[in-house]
């Protein structure tokens, strides 16, 4: 399978003469004029490129009637020989080359969706009212796609959709109650998200709490594991139907450079340390990092039982400033110092923006991304054994509530 990244646009310029073209399956090919030949190749970089994803809106491709592929602009009534994909085409190298990066830790979300339109999409992005998954949700719905901010509190993710419309008039947002605190909510959640919804293209994990006093959630799991792990995990299976039905459908689990300190090695340890420890053995950063590793393990174990979707794990950061650090005065303070060294929130949501949007992504799936690059995992997060049975043991505790409370099944 082949990777994919973009070039410079100073490397981009052709040389007086030359043309860009592409083919009808995408394929991008240049015309010396003056020589009155065609190349496969960038004459200057001698790259390859495709061009991918949907045509502008109010464009239309067809074929003239002499053979030749011809775009229509119905908006301004033109056309033109030229793919309008093409400023936006993109590298493509075989995997044994190396892949240059578009962007990396200073770029914002809103740079990476440059020239996108997302018109027609539909995300939906959990906890979204603050923070990172803010401007994630307020990113997709600039450019057109249909935003589900997905928040424990209706007021506030009604507070955030007027800060976002407040900027764009026209950015189509919606509410929607999801307390991950409660499995039940979860279901309650995709019951009122499918009354509305046929098709689903984008779904962003993202909500997460950190640094949380030792506590129960109402289905006698510890808090912070059912928030960041659990109730996501159902919630994805929930929308299986959707996610799957739906063309290119992309998934992306927000996990975290900390999943290399958690201190799962086997699958008793879930048991052991994360289910209900001890208050004594309980330690807030370590029940943090145990979630992350389990988001990454649940998103390896995902892209293989879903080959028809597409499954990112991403870093955002490192201690952005964010409202994740409320629960801790300490912790509060400590982000407060280091904010001036760290990603802003805009450019802490570009790698999950990138993972959501970016056209060479197409066809890939199960891949972890930091600064909006491919990156390899812990050692324990690649164990294909311990992700299965991960898997196994979330679907018997979800269950167990399930059956208990007698709401709804998977």
């Amino acid at each position: 399978m082949t990777s994919v990244s973009n070039d410079s646009d100073s490397e981009d310029e052709l040389p007086p003469g030359w043309e860009e073209r592409a083919t009808f399956d995408g394929k991008v090919y240049y015309i010396n004029h003056f020589k009155k030949s065609t190349q496969w190749t960038h004459p200057r970089t001698s790259s390859k490129k495709i061009v991918a994803g949907e045509l502008p809106s109010g464009w239309e491709r067809c074929t003239s009637n002499d053979g030749k592929m011809i775009f229509i602009d119905h908006l301004n009534h033109t056309t033109t020989y030229t793919d309008p994909r093409l400023a936006f085409a993109v590298e493509y190298r075989e995997p044994s080359q190396s892949v240059r990066q578009r962007f990396d830790a200073s770029s914002s979300a809103l740079a990476v969706l440059h020239g996108r339109d997302l018109k027609g999409k539909v995300a939906l992005v959990t906890g979204s009212n603050t923070g990172i998954g803010f401007e994630t949700a307020k990113s997709l719905a600039f450019h057109g796609c249909t935003v589900v901010l997905a928040c424990r509190s209706t007021k506030k993710a009604a507070e955030a959709i007027q800060r976002i419309k407040s900027q764009q008039e026209y950015a189509s947002c919606e509410a929607l109650s999801l307390d991950l605190s409660s499995l039940r909510s979860v279901k309650n959640a995709v019951e009122e998200f499918k009354k509305k919804y046929r098709l689903l293209n984008i779904l962003v994990l993202n909500a997460g709490v950190f640094a949380l006093p030792y506590s129960l959630t109402e289905d006698g799991y510890e808090t912070t594991f059912q928030v960041n792990y659990l109730s996501q995990y159902y919630l994805t299976l929930l929308l299986e139907h959707h996610l799957k039905n739906t063309s290119n459908s992309r998934i992306v689990v927000v996990a975290g450079e900390s999943h290399r300190f958690s201190s799962i090695q086997v699958i008793e340890d879930i048991h052991q340390s994360i289910l209900s420890p001890p208050v004594f053995k309980y330690w807030s950063v370590d029940a943090y990092s145990n979630s992350k590793l389990c988001n990454i393990l649940f998103a390896q174990e995902l892209a293989k039982r879903w080959p028809s979707v597409s499954v990112f794990s991403c870093h955002p950061g490192n201690m952005v400033s964010s409202d994740l650090s409320r629960y801790s005065w300490f912790y509060k303070f400590l982000f407060t110092i280091v904010r001036p060294f760290t990603k802003s929130l805009q450019q802490a949501a570009s790698t999950i923006v990138f993972c959501a949007t970016a056209p060479e992504l197409e066809r890939l799936s199960g891949i972890y991304f930091n600064n909006c690059f491919r990156c390899e995992t812990s050692n324990i997060s690649m164990d294909q054994n311990l992700a299965s049975r991960l898997w196994c043991v979330s679907q018997d505790m979800i269950m167990n509530i399930v059956q208990h409370k007698n709401f709804c099944t998977l």
